[in-house]
């Protein structure tokens, strides 16, 4: 028998808690598998030696179900970057040191594009050195930008909360008599996945948000005025979609004049804004009401509003890694291959680490119409499925329960 260790990293979501659970019951139904330990705030807690064992943590089946819909990252989250191992593997040293400390044979890391960095090095690492440690990555991510798979964990519960929000911004817009702009600035850097979702709210006859703007599509201000006049023609209360990483025709954010310059640990700029900047232009040349809604960090794990095939799915990639470990997979990410939309199937599939750290998916250019401001049906079939079903959500005093590893 041997040990494993689980890990949580990058942005917080409403179901990677879920593939936390995956991966504990898979484990604790595992013959092969004795202890099970969690690492505090990502790969961080391995280097510090701060790991925690889960059989005393998740001890009834009550706290399993419970974690599944708990938002956030239980464990910690860390945005941190392992060095090269040619320019310095003492890094490496200390996780390999701590790996045997504890007797850890596999070890499975759930998180994004940056998160597969982590797994792809640390599998190199141990392979150079002939140190037998499996690495296998499971994907999370609202963003839905990580390679090789169908469709991330975490992004189904974020789409959902979009549209839901949407909608109800859609319904206290049209209160009033007078025209109106409402503008919702929606989180993707570099890929529109996220603000393209908004579309969904047309398969119940709703034909708002009115444009989308993505930040695979040409951006111009001139276009965008064009745009709002053209449907203020047909809607007193025009509603639009805006990722807050579209860009001018030169590649520059529209909101790197007024964010902060701040970047994380992989080099990505923390970006905001872009909203309030298109609400000011709007505002001044409009000639009505124009407001702006920053959806910001609500977007990324409110589980109060989460798809249960998101969080079905995520626990269910999490147990497939661990049965891709225990078949001697390692330098893996696991993946959803898409069988079919209507009925929606998938399957659960291992993919190379290699082809995955440090890309990214865009949404297809294909999905976007001529004009550059809206998404065709296509996208509407595909993201459709994701956001199906709501989990049992327990409540105390009115408020839903969370599980807290610290109370």
């Amino acid at each position: 028998m041997f040990n494993i260790a689980v890990a949580q990293s990058g942005g917080p979501t409403a179901a990677i808690n879920s593939s936390l659970a995956g991966v504990f019951c898979e484990a604790l139904n595992s013959p092969e598998i004795d202890k099970i330990y969690g690492s505090i705030n990502g790969i961080e807690g391995i280097l510090k030696d701060e790991l925690v064992d889960l059989k005393k943590i998740l001890t009834t089946d009550y706290d399993i179900d419970l974690l599944m819909k708990t938002p956030s990252t239980v464990l910690g989250s860390c945005r941190f970057k392992l060095k090269s191992s040619a320019e310095d593997d003492s890094d490496y040293r200390k996780a390999a040191a701590t790996f045997e400390k504890y007797g850890i044979k596999a070890f499975f890391y759930i998180g994004g594009n940056d998160s597969m960095d982590t797994v792809m090095k640390l599998d190199r690492w141990f392979k150079e050195n002939n140190i037998d440690i499996k690495v296998v990555g499971v994907p999370k991510t609202i963003d839905n930008d990580v390679m090789a798979t169908d469709h991330t964990p975490g992004f189904g519960s974020a789409a959902k909360y979009v549209a839901t929000s949407m909608q109800e911004i859609i319904r206290d817009s049209r209160v009033y008599s007078i025209p109106s702009v409402t503008i919702v600035e929606i989180m993707g850097r570099d890929a529109g996945w996220l603000t393209a979702s908004s579309c969904v709210l047309r398969a119940n006859g709703e034909p708002a948000p009115h444009m989308i703007y993505l930040p695979e599509a040409e951006f111009s201000i001139e276009k965008f005025l064009d745009d709002i006049r053209t449907a203020q023609k047909k809607y007193k209360a025009v509603i639009i979609a805006v990722s807050e990483g579209i860009r001018f025709d030169d590649e520059k954010y529209l909101s790197s004049g007024f964010s902060s310059e701040l970047t994380d640990a992989f080099g990505h700029k923390y970006l905001s804004g872009v909203g309030k900047y298109l609400e000011k232009i709007a505002g001044a040349n409009i000639g009505c009401k124009v407001r702006s809604i920053e959806l910001n960090v609500m977007q990324r794990c409110s589980s109060h509003i989460a798809s249960l095939t998101d969080i079905t799915e995520a626990k269910e990639i999490g147990a497939a890694a661990v049965k891709a470990a225990l078949g001697g997979k390692s330098g893996v990410m696991m993946i959803f291959k898409r069988i079919s939309n209507n009925p929606y199937r998938v399957e659960i599939l291992s993919a190379d680490i290699e082809g995955i750290a440090n890309k990214e998916k865009f949404f297809p250019s294909e999905w976007i119409n001529s004009k550059g401001n809206n998404v065709t049906v296509d996208a509407l079939n595909y993201f459709l499925p994701l956001i199906q079903g709501e989990p049992k959500i327990e409540y105390k005093n009115g408020i839903p329960v969370h599980f807290r590893l610290n109370q």
